[in-house]
């Protein structure tokens, strides 16, 4: 039998270009499709209060009711072609515009920033790793329910490498292979992140620029949820079992791993402040539900809804992280560092905004965003609901493949998505949740997912292996999408 040892060295022949420099490169297509393309704007009515708008007068609308374009109303308007200056100001004005959302985003990256600090994360996993020792199948599932809630609500996903340290050697000496690991870390969050409820950097942008309420749709999403847990479940728990009964079922059995990872994880003790930290962690999030979830929207007339939004979510996770660094008797001085740390690093999101915003200002300015759902108005008035719903899944998959960045595709795609779903007679919250199946799903295996490949990296399982384990897993999810979303369209 051959064995083969790998090492951390990966030869790469084509570097994809950063999600910026796409999102730059396709602002910079649509400034010159602006000299080509004829501007124009429908007549608009108001969703609440049915007012008409005229074509003329949209652009000077400033209700606080969301537009619904009239199917058939378009007039062509004097055409407004961008210039090299409008390319080099979008993303600007696009901050700007979206600067509310990007608040949004920097007070979580700070919230997570101050929880990660205290170790009450990586504690509370090896607190239970050592709780189901000898019956570590329990624990699977468990697991797997942990991080997809994180992926649902606050989009776990970079915050998970540090769990391959501390979850391989544990599974490894229980007589489980590597890909057990990466199934509950990738997929397992991976699901979470596909059905998010709340997530605020998939549902919460896509909302935003879609103009729909956060909780909009969450009741399709949670069920969604809980059957994509389930099949993930079963997954990897099968193939878990197999591999626990006979080493030589692994995928990675003629493999050699000479790494760290044989020997037993460094103990981390779980203390009282690990302990509220964590409820106050789970209550942010829990509150934040409260908050944005419609409750007289679906049925439920006994909880008094409080139409929450950014500015109050933002003041939770604000609130929240004062109240984590209380806990752990955190200095002042290392709480503001802290807490900026994680702003840092959520300006590379921020920008993503920005940039992709940006787009949207060049066609608006330009009056071609109405001229591109005109042309699509004839197929999509006369498709069947369902089937625009599964095509724009397929849409959003293909472009998630090359904008891996939920928040960017979310600020990308729904400006556009979201009147064309009116046209078709679909409802936003659809086209919302068909984007975060799309973009989730690619990001479960791509190349292009940074999690997938620093994931892989760090188990130093090869990548065509992990790819070959998920193909029956990713053909279900992916039927099973699209099957969801033509129901419930």
């Amino acid at each position: 039998m051959e064995t083969k040892t790998l090492d951390n060295a990966t030869e790469k022949a084509f570097k994809m270009p950063t999600v910026y420099t796409l999102l730059f490169a396709i602002t910079a297509l649509v400034v010159v499709m602006t000299w080509f393309v004829p501007a124009g704007k429908y007549d608009y009515m108001t969703a609440n209060s049915q007012t008409l708008i005229e074509a003329q007068d949209v652009a000077n609308y400033s209700g606080g009711e969301r537009l619904l374009p009239v199917p058939g109303s378009y007039t062509e308007l004097t055409s407004n072609p961008q210039g090299l200056f409008d390319l080099i100001a979008a993303p600007l004005t696009g901050f700007s515009e979206a600067s509310s959302i990007i608040l949004f985003v920097l007070m979580i990256g700070g919230f997570l920033s101050v929880t990660i600090r205290t170790g009450a994360m990586d504690a509370s996993v090896f607190a239970m790793s050592q709780r189901f020792a000898g019956r570590e199948q329990w624990l699977i599932p468990l697991l797997i329910f942990i991080l997809a809630i994180g992926g649902s609500t606050y989009g776990m996903s970079e915050e998970t490498v540090s769990l391959w340290v501390i979850l391989l050697p544990f599974f490894i000496a229980a007589g489980y292979d590597r890909l057990v690991v990466a199934g509950m870390i990738l997929l397992g969050s991976g699901i979470g992140v596909a059905t998010s409820t709340v997530n605020p950097f998939a549902t919460g942008v896509a909302s935003r620029f879609a103009e729909i309420q956060l909780g909009d749709g969450i009741l399709l999403r949670l069920l969604m949820f809980v059957i994509f847990y389930l099949i993930t479940c079963v997954f990897i728990m099968r193939y878990a079992a197999k591999v626990k009964a006979d080493p030589s079922q692994s995928l990675l059995h003629d493999i050699t791993f000479n790494d760290q990872f044989s020997k037993q994880p460094e103990s981390l003790a779980f203390t009282k402040q690990h302990r509220l930290t964590m409820t106050v962690f789970f209550g942010a999030f829990a509150l934040m539900i409260y908050g944005v979830v419609p409750w007289e929207d679906i049925g439920v007339t006994f909880i008094p809804a409080l139409n929450w939004w950014l500015k109050e979510i933002s003041i939770i996770y604000l609130t929240a992280a004062l109240l984590i660094g209380i806990i752990n008797r955190m200095p002042e001085d290392e709480f503001v560092k802290t807490f900026i740390a994680g702003c840092k690093d959520m300006i590379g999101v921020a920008l993503v905004i920005a940039v992709a915003k940006g787009i949207n200002v060049i066609m608006n300015d330009a009056n071609i965003t109405d001229t591109i759902l005109s042309w699509t108005e004839s197929a999509v008035v006369n498709l069947d609901s369902g089937v625009f719903a599964v095509v724009s899944y397929l849409a959003h998959i293909v472009l998630a493949f090359f904008i891996p960045s939920s928040s960017g595709l979310a600020t990308v795609s729904m400006p556009l998505m979201g009147p064309m779903s009116d046209l078709a007679g679909v409802d936003r919250n659809i086209v919302v949740t068909a984007y975060q199946l799309g973009s989730g799903w690619i990001n479960l295996f791509a190349p292009t997912a940074a999690t997938v490949v620093a994931g892989l990296a760090i188990a130093n399982i090869p990548y065509g292996r992990f790819f070959k384990w998920v193909i029956p897993y990713i053909a279900a999810i992916l039927l099973g999408s699209g099957l969801l979303l033509y129901i419930a369209a």
